[in-house]
C-alpha cells in the first residue's frame, strides 16, 4: 500500500471509532438518575443503540467500505432531518443547527472518506 492508500484506508476507520466514543459517552448521563440497577443498564442500552449499530457498520466497512459510505452519509442525513422535523414542530432555536453540525457534519465526512476508498479500492 502506498502512503496515501493508507491514509485513505486508516482515516475513515479511526474516526468512526472516535465518532462512535464520542456517541456513547453521551449515554453516560443516566447514572445521575435514580432507576436502579437494570433500570440503569436498560437506559444506557437504549442509549446506545445508534453506537451499536454504528459499531455493526463499522465491521461490515472494514472489508466493504460502500457499506460505511452509505450509512454515515444517512445517518448525518437523517439526523438533520430529524433535528429539522423538530424545529418545524416546536420553535426554531438556532442552538439545533449547532447540533446536526456537531453530530451529522462528522457521520457525513466519515461516509465519504469511506466512499472515497471504496472508489480508490476499485480503480
Amino acid at each position: 500500500m502506498k502512503k496515501i492508500n493508507r491514509f485513505i484506508y486508516w482515516t475513515p476507520r479511526i474516526l468512526s471509532i472516535l465518532f462512535i466514543l464520542f456517541l456513547a459517552m453521551f449515554s453516560l448521563d443516566v447514572f445521575e438518575g435514580d432507576y436502579g440497577f437494570w433500570g440503569t443498564i436498560a437506559a444506557l442500552f437504549i442509549h446506545n443503540i445508534p453506537a451499536l449499530i454504528l459499531l455493526a457498520v463499522i465491521i461490515i466497512s472494514w472489508r466493504y467500505e460502500i457499506v460505511g459510505g452509505v450509512v454515515f452519509i444517512l445517518a448525518g442525513i437523517l439526523y438533520i432531518a430529524i433535528i429539522l422535523m423538530n424545529m418545524l414542530k416546536n420553535s426554531f432555536e438556532v442552538y439545533m443547527l449547532s447540533y446536526s453540525l456537531i453530530i451529522a457534519g462528522p457521520a457525513i465526512f466519515i461516509g465519504v472518506l469511506f466512499l472515497l476508498n471504496w472508489y480508490k479500492k476499485r480503480n
